[in-house]
């Protein structure tokens, strides 16, 4: 089976999962993240407008934004990295690349965090997107210019024991579910 294989059936199973969790969420599934972003009020943060089944950060990102600038990715091309756009609750919003909304006006912010959405996660900080490359190439473009905390986001039923990976793919610092948090990297 080829690497590509093996990331779409990997990518159809947790895709399952993750929808069987998004059923049985609650209103508190984002407690856990605001509790970790609580100890980085100030930084730079990127978070992302939810989309399908994804686990919604807007609760933490709304606490945040009381504390410091939060932004949300803006597609601007096929093989690009993220660019992330200012955002604050309420602001007006227009729709972007993939059904995700972005605010109407962009203010880019370069963020030192990013809470990153996902298909599905190693315990190890490995992370399955949904195939365009865009938070690797742009983990990999904010690390080369100074550390950033990449903090995956899912229900822990989204945690796979392995997940098929390439060099290219940029692993997570932490993974918070709404059931806890994993430290990947010290």
């Amino acid at each position: 089976m080829t690497l590509e294989a093996e990331k779409a059936a990997a990518r159809k199973a947790a895709f399952a999962r993750r929808k069987a969790a998004h059923a049985r969420a609650t209103a508190a599934q984002a407690a856990q993240l605001s509790a970790v972003l609580a100890g980085y009020r100030g930084v730079p943060l990127a978070g992302y407008m939810p989309i399908r089944t994804e686990i919604d950060p807007l609760p933490a990102m709304a606490e945040a934004a009381a504390h410091g600038p939060v932004a949300v990715p803006v597609i601007l091309g096929a093989g690009l990295p993220l660019q992330f756009s200012r955002w604050q609750p309420g602001c007006a919003l227009r729709e972007g690349p993939f059904g995700a909304q972005v605010p109407a006006v962009d203010l880019w912010v370069q963020p030192e965090i990013v809470i990153v959405p996902l298909v599905a996660f190693s315990a190890a900080g490995g992370r399955l997107g949904y195939g365009g490359g865009f938070y690797d190439r742009t983990l990999e473009q904010l690390r080369a210019q100074r550390g950033t905390l990449a903090i995956g986001f899912a229900f822990a039923d989204q945690e796979a024991p392995s997940l098929p990976l390439e060099p290219t793919d940029q692993p997570l610092d932490m993974i918070v579910t709404e059931l806890g948090v994993i430290t990947c990297r010290p």
